[in-house]
Order: C-alpha cells, then sequence, then structure tokens
C-alpha cells in the first residue's frame, strides 16, 4: 500500500536524521586524527539528559512556553557536551595520541562507562519520560482508511538538522577553521609546520562532534519522550555503522549512511519483524562492505611515505 509505504518513509527520514547528526560527530574525529570516539554515543545520551532536566525545571517553575523550554535546553546542552567533548580529547586522546592505535581506543571505551555510570548514579537507572513538546501534525494522504501523518514535532527535527548541517558544512568549507582541519586530515604534520595549531583544532573538532550530538539528543528525547543511561549505547552503535556504511571519513557519506540507516529501521519494522530490525541493519552494512569496503562514499586511504 502507497499509503503505508509513505509514512515509514517520513519514519526513516526523522530517525534517519537523528543517526545522521551523532555519525558526522564519529566521521569528523576519525577524519581528523584517524581514531573512533566511542564515548561519542555517550555524549549523545548526555546531551538527552541536559534536555530533559531542563525541560522539567522550566515545567516545575510554571513556564509553559515550550518552544522557549525547547531552545534553552538545545543551548544549554550543546555548552554541555561541547565541554564533555572537549574533556574526553583532553583527558583520553590527547596524552596517547603518540602511543600505539588500541590505547585511545581502550581510553574512549573507559571514558563512555564513566559517563553511562555517572548518569546512572545521578539520575537514576530508571526511564525518565516527558509528553510530547509539540503535539499534532497534518495529514498528507488517505488510502483505504489508513492516514498518512506528519507530526510538527518530525518537521521540526528535520529542519533543525538540515539547519544545523548547513551551519556546520559553512564552518568546514568557508572558515579559516574548516580550513584547517581539511588540513590535518590531509597532512597533519605539514599543517603543524605550516603554522596550524593542531591541538587547539582537534579539540574543536570534539566540541563541534559532540555539540551535534547535543542536538541529536534533544531531538531523540522530543521524537521519543523516553530516554534512559543506555540509549547511548544502542543510537552510538547505529551512529557509528553509518559513518561506515556512508564511508567513514566523509561527512556526506555520514549524513546518507544515517538516512538509510533510518529507512531500513523503519521499512523492516513496517514489512517484517521489529525484534530483527537490527540484524537487518548490520547484515546490509556486512554486504555492503563486501564489495565496497570504503563505504558508499568513501575513499581508500593513501599510505605516505
Amino acid at each position: 500500500m502507497i499509503a503505508y509505504a509513505l509514512q515509514q518513509l517520513i519514519n526513516g527520514i526523522t530517525l534517519g536524521m537523528v543517526y545522521g547528526l551523532i555519525a558526522v560527530g564519529y566521521t569528523m574525529v576519525y577524519g581528523i586524527i584517524g581514531m573512533i570516539n566511542f564515548a561519542h554515543g555517550d555524549v549523545f545520551m548526555v546531551g538527552a539528559y541536559v534536555g530533559i532536566i531542563v525541560l522539567t525545571a522550566f515545567s516545575g517553575m510554571g513556564i509553559a512556553a515550550v518552544p522557549v523550554g525547547l531552545l534553552v535546553a538545545l543551548l544549554v546542552s550543546v555548552v554541555l557536551c561541547g565541554v564533555y567533548g572537549f574533556t574526553i580529547e583532553r583527558a583520553a586522546y590527547r596524552p596517547l595520541r603518540g602511543s600505539f592505535r588500541l590505547a585511545p581506543l581502550i581510553s574512549a571505551i573507559g571514558m563512555s562507562i564513566l559517563l553511562e555510570n555517572f548518569v546512572q548514579t545521578s539520575q537514576g537507572a530508571k526511564d525518565r519520560a516527558i509528553p510530547e513538546p509539540i503535539p499534532g501534525g497534518f495529514k498528507i494522504m488517505q488510502q483505504h482508511g489508513f492516514v498518512v501523518q506528519m507530526s510538527y514535532m518530525q518537521i521540526a527535527i528535520i529542519v533543525t538538522t538540515l539547519v544545523t548541517l548547513g551551519i556546520f558544512t559553512y564552518i568546514v568549507t568557508k572558515t579559516p577553521l574548516g580550513r584547517a582541519m581539511r588540513a590535518i586530515e590531509q597532512d597533519a604534520k605539514m599543517a603543524a609546520l605550516l603554522g596550524v595549531n593542531t591541538n587547539r583544532v582537534i579539540s574543536l573538532t570534539f566540541v563541534i562532534g559532540s555539540a551535534l550530538a547535543a542536538v541529536a539528543g534533544i531531538m531523540f528525547l522530543s521524537y521519543y519522550g523516553v530516554i534512559n543511561f543506555f540509549i547511548g549505547f544502542n543510537a552510538g552503535i547505529k551512529a557509528f555503522t553509518a559513518a561506515v556504511l556512508g564511508g567513514i571519513g566523509s561527512l556526506p557519506g555520514a549524513v546518507l549512511g544515517g538516512l538509510l540507516i533510518g529507512l531500513i529501521e523503519a521499512f523492516w519494522s513496517g514489512y517484517a519483524t521489529i525484534a530483527y530490525k537490527d540484524v537487518a541493519v548490520y547484515s546490509i552494512l556486512a554486504i555492503v562492505l563486501m564489495f565496497m569496503p570504503t563505504g558508499l562514499l568513501g575513499r581508500a586511504d593513501i599510505e605516505k611515505v
């Protein structure tokens, strides 16, 4: 049925936008220092918890202006998650940058466990929930009694993601910071010799990636309304899969991978069984990598000699 497929398409795009934002953070860090920040998913989780704390505080003060509360939650989450990203780079990556490649990976996993346990201890292990911030929506079409709807929250998520990615694209392509990022990605030693402050640029890369994860966390909270301290692991693995599927190190590939993961989950859940949607995602990833080892938009590494 066309109407049902259209509904799943809308749901998949909405979910894929969230995955794409998180995946961009993964691929940014990998593109610049060649390492995977496995604490990134937990930064996303922290962003969602900051959002629910701010929104609960607004509700407790009797402030009913939902758009204002969401905006404040978004700004506070971006700032705090940016600080977390900066701290992760300084504590878990910079001291080990010249070490063997497994050391930063182990350190990042340690930071992930630290963030999870910190949130579990401070916020509790039970699910936290909020009412839908922006209720309602509009009907797109109706077929055989099935109504295709697009909620205002889905529109807000798609618009927010596109605006955020637009700002990020401008930073990467049009600003001195973006040029420095691209220079370090191509040759960090040469960039340093030409006067680029590599430590500063790498720290800012972690900050920007964490800010994107914070935006994704607020959108996830607003869309599903229920979070717990473990959502960072699940969403982080899916976003990492999206980055690999699109081509690790490729920013457009991260967004494309996120959209594909969201669509695969939505259509599999709608037409097959939701219990095996993760199996479908990882199976398709394995198939793609068999024939395209660098992902859909990735490029093969050229070893410098």
